[in-house]
């Protein structure tokens, strides 16, 4: 299956260039990025809901991409592609405003503070993102680890062009009914461990 599947999924990605191209003949509607997919179980039930939308997944792990051709082979979408490297690196590659959703959930939380500057939300990564995303896209970030949702709140609501959407306690700690589950999160939760779930609108 990687030898088949993946050389048609994987893309290399070219500086500028509107990622709605990766998704030829049929050109998506609007682009999704979700980064660090593990299992790919959230991202191909998104794909499966969203037809019209073009879902790219960056993760660098063979395990987790294995896992995701499986699934993608069981249903046989075709609104997915794949980056399998670093996701800063598709990120730098994308022109302004050219995505519409990016998901970041349950990375690694690097609790340890001399490893908090490995963290993916930082100042210049949400920077990064602000620049790539369509004014009112939508940033969707999810953890268990409370230090880590300390920090990521910190910092996208002092960076000024995001605006946290929640309007209540249950905004947060219950998962929206369009926001699929994924396996860590089903693990975290039978372990005890609460789970928060925050969505940003970029303005």
């Amino acid at each position: 299956m990687l030898e088949t599947l993946l050389p048609r999924l994987i893309i290399k990605p070219q500086r500028a260039l509107d990622p709605r191209h990766y998704f030829a003949p049929a050109e998506a509607r609007e682009v999704w990025l979700e980064i660090g997919f593990g299992g790919g179980e959230h991202l191909v039930t998104q794909a499966e809901r969203n037809p019209d939308i073009g879902i790219i997944g960056a993760e660098p792990y063979i395990a987790g991409t294995a896992k995701l051709l499986a699934k993608v082979a069981a249903t046989g979408i075709e609104n997915v592609r794949l980056y399998q490297s670093d996701a800063r690196d598709i990120i730098e590659a994308l022109p302004d405003a050219s995505l519409s959703r990016i998901f970041v959930l349950f990375p690694d939380p690097w609790p340890k503070t001399r490893h908090h500057k490995r963290r993916f939300i930082t100042m210049p990564m949400l920077d990064q993102l602000a620049r790539v995303m369509c004014s009112e896209a939508e940033l969707r970030f999810a953890t268990d680890d409370a230090g880590y949702l300390v920090w990521a709140l910190e910092r996208v609501i002092a960076h000024g062009e995001f605006r946290w959407m929640a309007m209540s306690p249950d905004d947060w700690r219950a998962r929206p009914d369009d926001w699929p589950e994924t396996r860590y999160e089903s693990k975290a939760i039978s372990n005890g461990r609460n789970c928060a779930y925050l969505r940003f609108r970029r303005v």
